[in-house]
This record gives C-alpha cells, sequence and structure tokens, in this order.
C-alpha cells in the first residue's frame, strides 16, 4: 500500500449479543449483501497476507471490530492467529486489538488474549445506572455486571484495556460520579465518545443523545478533575488530543485530523468501505475478492472521500480559534449544509468549542512541562485547589 492505512475487520459483521439504545451500526444488515455471517477463512487468510505484505514497519496492526466480534469464538481467533504466523515474513511482527462489549468474555478469552498480546477496548458507560440505561441485551437484561466482570478479568491476566464511555443523556450530567467510578476501577486509559442527535442511525439514538453544551460542560469537569488528580497516570485520549497541537504533535484520532480515508472497514463479505460510519452503497469501494487490499486503499474515491472532510470545511470552522484542534470534527456529526456553508457545521461544535477553550491555558502549561523533559508525574496544576 502507497498509504499506511488503519484496516478495521469486522469478521462478524453487524452481528451482535447486545442492542445497545445508540449504536450507528444496528440496521446495517438491510446494507449487506446477504451471505454467511462470517468472514469466510478463504477471505480472511487473503487479508491478512495482503496486509502483512503490503504494511511498511516492522509492526503490522490488526483491529478487530464489530457488531461484537467475539460472537465469532475462540477457535476463530485462533485462526486468525494462525495464519498470521503462517504469512509472517522475517524480522516482522504483529499486534491485534479487539473491540468487544465484553458480554462474553470469560477467563478462557482472557487468557487468551493475554497470551497473544491482544489490546483491548471495552465499552462501559460508568457506573451500572448510567450504562445500563442504554446498553442492555437484546431481551432488555441490564448488562453492566459482565462487563465489569470482563474488565476484572482482562486486567488480572495483564491485558492491555481501554475503555470506551459514551457520553450519553444519563452519564453526561454526571461527570463526577463518572470519573470517580473509573479511578476506583483503575482504569489506565480512557476514550469518552460523545453522543448528539443526529450523530447514529438507531431509533433509540435521540433519546439516549446529549446536549451539546451537556458534552462540553462534562468534559471540562472531566478536564479539571485530571489535570489535578491524574497527570501522568491515566490517559484519556480526549485531552491527549487537546494536548498535540498544543505539544506540536500530529492529532492521531481521525476525528481531530484535517482529512479522514485512513480507517477503512472491511466487511465480512470482503467489502471495503472509507469509513465504518459510512457503510453504505454510495461508500463501497470495492471487494477483497475482486481486487487487491493495496489498491482498494489507494483507490481515488477513497482519497476525495478523506479529502472531502477539509475541502467542504465551513467558513464558521475555517475562521474558527480552535480550528487546529478541532478540524471541524468528524463529518457524520455534520449538519445539512447551509447557504453559504458548504459542509455543514458540527452538532458538536459548542461542546468542542468549550473544551478546547477551556483547557487550553492549562495544556499550554503541560505542553511547555513536557519540552523541558520533565516526568508528567510532576506538573502542577494551577487550577488543583478548584478540585
Amino acid at each position: 500500500m502507497s498509504r499506511e492505512c488503519l484496516v478495521m475487520a469486522k469478521p462478524a459483521g453487524p452481528r451482535c449479543n447486545m442492542r445497545c439504545a445508540y449504536c450507528y451500526y444496528r440496521g446495517k444488515e438491510a446494507v449487506l449483501p446477504k451471505g454467511p455471517g462470517r468472514l469466510p477463512v478463504d477471505l480472511l487468510e487473503r487479508y491478512i497476507e495482503q496486509r502483512l505484505r503490503a504494511s511498511p514497519g516492522p509492526v503490522v496492526h490488526f483491529e478487530w471490530h464489530g457488531g461484537e466480534p467475539t460472537l465469532l469464538g475462540l477457535d476463530y481467533f485462533r485462526t486468525i492467529v494462525r495464519l498470521q504466523r503462517a504469512h509472517l515474513p522475517p524480522g516482522r511482527s504483529v499486534s491485534n486489538g479487539l473491540q468487544t462489549n465484553g458480554y462474553i468474555v470469560d477467563g478462557a478469552w482472557a487468557g487468551f488474549l493475554a497470551r497473544e498480546g491482544f489490546s483491548v477496548g471495552l465499552s462501559l458507560d460508568g457506573p451500572a445506572d448510567m450504562h445500563d440505561a442504554f446498553r442492555r441485551t437484546a431481551d432488555g437484561d441490564p448488562t453492566h455486571a459482565r462487563v465489569e466482570r470482563a474488565y476484572e478479568l482482562l486486567k488480572e491476566k495483564g491485558v492491555f484495556v481501554n475503555l470506551l464511555c459514551v457520553i450519553q443523556a444519563r452519564n453526561a450530567l454526571q461527570p463526577d460520579a463518572v470519573f470517580d467510578y473509573f479511578r476506583r476501577l483503575g482504569a489506565t486509559h480512557l476514550q469518552f465518545l460523545p453522543l448528539v442527535v443526529g450523530s447514529a442511525g438507531a431509533a433509540g439514538a435521540t433519546a439516549a443523545a446529549a446536549a451539546p453544551e451537556a458534552i462540553g460542560e462534562f468534559l471540562c469537569r472531566i478536564f479539571d478533575r485530571w489535570i489535578a488528580q491524574d497527570v501522568g497516570r491515566t490517559v484519556i485520549q480526549n485531552i491527549d488530543e487537546a494536548l498535540r497541537p498544543l505539544y506540536g504533535m500530529p492529532h492521531a484520532l481521525c476525528v481531530h485530523r484535517e482529512t479522514c480515508g485512513e480507517v477503512v472497514v472491511l466487511e465480512r463479505d470482503g467489502g471495503i468501505y472509507a469509513c465504518d460510519h459510512f457503510v453504505d452503497s454510495d461508500h463501497l469501494i470495492g471487494s477483497l475478492r475482486e481486487q487487491a487490499l493495496a489498491d482498494l486503499v489507494d483507490d481515488p474515491r477513497m482519497i476525495a472521500f478523506g479529502d472531502a472532510k477539509r475541502d467542504s470545511l465551513p467558513r464558521t470552522c475555517r475562521e474558527c480559534d480552535v480550528l487546529l484542534s478541532c478540524n471541524g470534527g468528524c463529518p457524520k456529526d455534520r449538519d445539512a449544509a447551509a447557504p453559504g456553508e458548504p459542509g455543514g457545521v458540527n452538532r458538536l461544535c459548542a461542546a468542542y468549542r468549550m473544551f478546547f477553550h477551556y483547557s487550553r491555558t492549562e495544556l499550554t502549561r503541560l505542553a511547555a512541562h513536557m519540552h523541558e523533559g520533565r516526568p508528567l508525574r510532576e506538573f502542577r496544576s494551577m487550577t488543583s485547589t478548584l478540585i
């Protein structure tokens, strides 16, 4: 591949054992061609072999998403590891990331993930009442206890876990309770995912969505707690992204990069899409059955999709004083275009502006502290007396 992209493989497609009210991937069964409920082994092998051959660098990273990939069972993932070893060129190595809701992760899963060096993204929306408000099974049963147990099992086995917490209507109003809960769990890596009306396809997303102002206030309060207590102990991706331009680093998260299109999707039928928020016929680039992965990633339509994020930015964004921090956010969150504003303003604009403005002074100090080569834990916030 002439471009290095992250491939988000969805070997189980949209299949899931939970029915989260706000899930943006629900309903994708209707979009995808009818066929097997998993990525066939011949396509799986073709993907692994081509990715290993085409990716530069000594370590090739694989991401396994869903739906819920654990529904495929441990044997399927043992096959993944076997195929990776069979096709691994000399002097190279692989790493694997698994995104899961944790509902069926047990001791056997935790042991396998630990032995094979997988990192895990685990979805958990805070304490039980907040999590179970929108994250339930198809039968309406609560899921929090089993997800928290999965986290404990993974930590006991030494698996690296990044906790993903959706900022939704229930937890957005209780940032201190959310922060304290994750602190009690001993979380070291957190990512808060804002949910606003229109940013997800599920019918229940509207009821679950938080107001942009509430999301902004939530992030500001989380920042206060982190800057006063947890610098050097907990990595919060939202804060890391706010810090990066102040420190002189590019954004790591596609949401805040100038362009996107570098996180492509491999669906269970071999289809390659421009983004997992745009798995539809308009954004189908091609099929791994018919074309090489490198050619699909370098397809002009894929590149045009990524460039459109920058090229269609509305004037409001281009003239904004936090443009370098935000870059317009994710295109999925943009309103319909208005006269003179071809790209549409992001629905999270109020939240982003509030958070980036609020955190800028302290993060500028932190960036200077880091440039001096001083340990993060030695940083003392001027706002610590407010906590």
